[in-house]
């Protein structure tokens, strides 16, 4: 193809290091405006001034909504252990393979200059550089979500946020959304978030989970349903409500600055990569759907089989270019990786790459770090938007044309036709009632918790600090929901609440 080696279309730095504006004009002086005369007003003819404000006016791009607020680090992931029996994809080929990898780790709620070590999700998202196409694998550090309707997502995520009235965090918008009957599917979500688990101490010790149910199959057509684990080498350490407000005030960037300082030491941090597998026959004898973000796969029924080892050790040479213009999304898989039927992971599907297309443009693929630089990029209908510079594949023509010859790999590779089947009108479908099964593993892990001396007690002191700014009927809409997971945990709750309520102002 004509025009892909045209050195015009690379954006390459002077070796002389002589300063240049924007078009390779070199600068006499850095500092130097043209004025008439000595004191006298500037002149537009002064390109080179022109040039360095334009550009600073639009060096921001929008920030994500939401994970805003993130870190990240290069590395590669290494297979372990033979999974070809469940998955074809190359980068599972053989034990001891290596597959370059991006992670950048997020807050959720929080704004870009929000503080690290807040209570909130974690972001866990990996960029694989396969052979067969990029893969991303945008995951969380908890293994469940707060919705299962996708409709919900913005709704819920406005109410994490700021009141429009306000500007203000407000507990009344928090808490009214999660204790809304319907919505109490959440529960076990916001148990992980109120306890200790909530505030991760680093990046470095939590976990991520995929949450969502994914399909994977082997060369020889045989599919599961699979969830995906990777678990920290480093080992768990959370911080408590205050131990995080205090690094809040005084560190805003503590996770960041242990990212890369863990890094320059040669302190690799690492994650065990695992998998649960389950058959379609096994998914329909759950007592809960397959496709419920809210809920986990019991580890006695569906055991974790290791996989590979991901591996972080290299701190990116330049932030915005590497970790603020990454582009992650679900859609972006390699083949024998599918999505599941789950509502919230097809949303996302679209959602992603749509958010990307809007905060870089249309072209973002073509930006450096998200490039499939290891399987390169053909298709030629594909073309043109702002800021095309990888060629635009040249002369090659802009559709099919009859008689050009291109490959497919479709026959060699059937993906979905023989797996499910579905069948049926289309409706809409309201994922609405809340019942015991949804507080079932909520009240497990509350049992979990006690194991350790003081779990039990910092998550009722941590949702107390919380909603004690709440107003009385929501408070009590909270006290509700949390003892049905237990009697004692929403006394504990009601107790220190209503204790600390009558000493706060209100607005």
């Amino acid at each position: 193809m004509a025009g892909n080696n045209d050195k015009t279309n690379s954006a390459e730095v002077r070796e002389d290091r002589v300063v240049t504006n924007s078009v390779g004009n070199p600068i006499n002086e850095p500092f130097a405006t043209q004025r008439v005369g000595q004191h006298g007003p500037l002149l537009l003819q002064d390109y080179n001034l022109l040039d360095l404000l334009a550009h600073f006016n639009r060096e921001r791009v929008p920030e994500r909504n939401p994970h805003a607020h993130g870190s990240g680090a290069f590395g590669y992931f290494e297979v372990t252990d033979d999974i070809t029996d469940v998955c074809g994809s190359a980068m599972f080929g053989e034990v001891g393979k290596r597959t370059r990898a991006l992670v950048r780790f997020s807050t959720v709620g929080g704004e870009k200059g929000s503080a690290d070590t807040v209570r909130d999700p974690r972001g866990f998202a990996v960029k694989f550089y396969t052979e067969e196409g990029n893969l991303d694998w945008v995951y969380n550090n908890t293994p469940v979500f707060f919705i299962r309707d996708p409709s919900k997502f913005p709704h819920f995520i406005h109410t994490q946020k700021r009141n429009p009235r306000t500007n203000l965090k407000d507990a009344n918008m928090f808490w009214d959304f999660l204790t809304t009957p319907e919505n109490q599917v959440a529960i076990h979500q916001v148990m992980i978030l109120f306890s200790d688990r909530g505030i991760p101490a680093s990046y470095r010790h939590m976990n991520g989970y995929s949450g969502h149910t994914y399909k994977w199959s082997n060369k020889q057509g045989d599919w599961r349903y699979v969830q995906v684990h990777i678990k920290t080498d480093q080992g768990i350490k959370n911080l408590t409500a205050e131990e995080g407000a205090k690094l809040a005030g005084e560190d805003p960037d503590f996770c960041q600055q242990d990212l890369v300082q863990a890094l320059e030491r040669g302190e690799y941090p690492s994650w065990t990569v695992y998998i649960q597998t389950m058959t379609e026959e096994q998914a329909q004898k759950l007592p809960f759907s397959v496709f419920d973000l809210t809920k986990v796969w019991p580890h006695k029924d569906f055991p974790l089989r290791r996989v590979g080892r991901l591996v972080l050790n290299e701190v990116p040479t330049n932030f915005f270019a590497q970790i603020e213009q990454a582009a992650f999304s679900p859609a972006t898989t390699v083949p024998y990786q599918e999505p599941s039927a789950d509502p919230v992971l097809q949303a996302r599907l679209f959602s992603y790459a749509d958010a990307h297309r809007y905060r870089i443009g249309p072209n973002y693929h073509q930006v450096p770090v998200n490039c499939p630089y290891a399987s390169k990029f053909f298709n030629p209908a594909i073309r043109d938007g702002p800021m095309n510079v990888d060629g635009n594949l040249g002369s090659e023509p802009n559709y099919l044309a009859t008689n050009n010859n291109y490959r497919f790999l479709g026959a060699d590779r059937p993906i979905q036709q023989h797996q499910e089947t579905w069948q049926g009108p289309a409706q809409p479908v309201h994922w609405a009632t809340t019942g015991d099964i949804d507080f079932a593993q909520a009240t497990a892990l509350y049992h979990v918790l006690g194991r350790t001396p003081g779990q039990q007690r910092n998550l009722a002191h941590n949702v107390a600090i919380h909603v004690a700014s709440a107003d009385p009927p929501i408070q009590e809409r909270v006290f509700q929901m949390f003892s049905r997971v237990d009697k004692g945990l929403g006394e504990a709750i009601r107790s220190e609440a209503t204790a600390l309520s009558q000493k706060k102002p209100k607005l």
